[in-house]
């Protein structure tokens, strides 16, 4: 393999593992009430059964 696409497949692979280390960096982590929680894991259940009732 010539040089030239060494060179392209370590910056393509450089640019994948730094825009994931970037993305890692800036993810914060969302924080939810107990209420919050609750109201998902209802929407959650209604969406299963809705789901099974379907199929």
């Amino acid at each position: 393999m010539p040089w030239y696409a060494w060179l392209i497949l370590i910056v393509a692979i450089g640019s994948i593992v730094g825009g994931l280390m970037m993305l890692r960096d800036t993810a914060s982590k969302v924080e939810l009430t107990d209420e919050q929680r609750a109201r998902v894991a209802e929407r959650n259940a209604q969406a299963d059964a809705k789901d099974a009732q379907d199929r």
